[in-house]
């Protein structure tokens, strides 16, 4: 099939966790013989922070301003057997008419920020988003699964709202050897968001302060420079893809936390989860409805309430439970959550979507004949 993707970028991973799951779709559906074209806006923050300027795996379209490329779009659209919206494209309503208006077989919306999405669609509009629109789309593809997509569907009229969440290259995410530069006792990775800083606070700074032998690395753009970091904090402003899997490698164990939409929602794994997992490092988690479904609590993640959790396990837990807990994790989300595994997902349900079009095609040539016939 040829794919064309409207995407917040797939060139750089700077702030946003757009990109690497643009990048492990894409790598995927290319890999099994699938033509991909993406486009995206060139926009000074992720112009001035490429990591992947020119990705092998796909035809890459980056442009300044929606008119000059809308005949283009036209062309590729021409096509194609499949077109994707992603969320936050800043052009999406433009996008998503182009595509409503064009002859692409099966038509979706690729929602990595549906609770952010839907928020904004229960009091009127996101800015890539219109809610009139949502009923447009054969497949309304979502990195949140669970009761949210309910309110997709019976809210907003999506014809079918299914989730699709965040994948890793194997080939990408493994375990590597130590480099010192990241060895660390605790590690974090992410960008600054408010509503995440608290547990930051609890689940990271607090046993930093607590552990003053132990050594603590985060890592991520945008904190405020007022925050006043652990003395045995060392910080990272922005680790390129290529080094997360060092990154995660050299961790004896990493945090993960999620954003509080996403905890209300649930079902929203993050993509970091998944690197991490799929490196063997032992995962500490924040608490929210569905993790359970990804991975096992206490064989195959680690969760923690508060800051004393976070101790013990810094600890007291042996290093050869902390390898079995990083081997199991890395087990599950290879059979589970790779980009090839992902990529057959979404080639089962465009084929679904195919299916039931040419079904509904058929019964109303069908009916069409007998109402000539009667």
């Amino acid at each position: 099939m040829k794919i064309v993707i409207f995407g917040l970028s797939i060139t750089s991973s700077w702030g946003n966790g757009h990109a690497t799951t643009f990048r492990a779709l894409a790598r995927g559906l290319r890999s099994r013989g699938h033509d991909i074209v993406f486009f995206e806006k060139n926009v000074e923050w992720y112009e001035s922070n490429r990591d992947l300027p020119e990705p092998a795996f796909c035809r890459l379209h980056l442009y300044e301003s929606w008119p000059e490329i809308v005949r283009g779009v036209r062309r590729e659209l021409g096509n194609a057997q499949v077109a994707m919206i992603g969320s936050y494209f800043p052009d999406g309503p433009a996008a998503i008419n182009e595509v409503f208006d064009s002859k692409v077989a099966v038509k979706t919306f690729y929602d990595i920020d549906t609770p952010i999405t839907i928020a904004n669609l229960r009091t009127g509009a996101a800015d890539y988003l219109r809610p009139e629109q949502v009923r447009g789309f054969d497949i309304y593809f979502s990195f949140t699964g669970g009761p949210l997509l309910d309110e997709v569907r019976s809210k907003f009229g999506a014809q079918a709202a299914v989730p699709l969440y965040c994948s890793f290259d194997p080939d990408q995410y493994r375990f590597i050897p130590v480099r010192p530069e990241h060895e660390c006792d605790f590690s974090y990775m992410g960008t600054y968001a408010p509503d995440r800083q608290e547990k930051i606070e609890e689940l990271f700074c607090k046993p930093a302060r607590e552990l003053v032998e132990k050594k603590f690395l985060l890592a991520g753009p945008q904190y405020p420079h007022q925050i006043r970091w652990p003395d045995n904090v060392r910080r990272i402003i922005h680790v390129d893809p290529q080094s997360h899997a060092s990154f995660y490698s050299c961790s004896r164990m990493t945090l993960n936390v999620t954003r509080r939409l996403m905890v209300v929602a649930g079902y929203s794994p993050s993509v970091r989860l998944f690197e991490a997992a799929a490196c063997g490092t032992p995962i500490v988690s924040d608490c929210w409805e569905g993790l359970e479904t990804f991975l096992t609590p206490g064989k195959e993640i680690l969760l923690a309430r508060s800051s004393d959790d976070v101790i013990g396990y810094l600890t007291k837990m042996e290093s050869e439970e902390l390898v079995r807990i990083g081997r199991r994790a890395r087990e599950r989300v290879l059979a589970e959550h790779s980009a090839e595994r992902r990529a057959r997902e979404f080639e089962d349900r465009i084929s679904a979507a195919m299916s039931s079009r040419s079904s509904a095609i058929g019964r109303a040539e069908a009916d069409k004949v007998s109402s000539l016939s009667g």
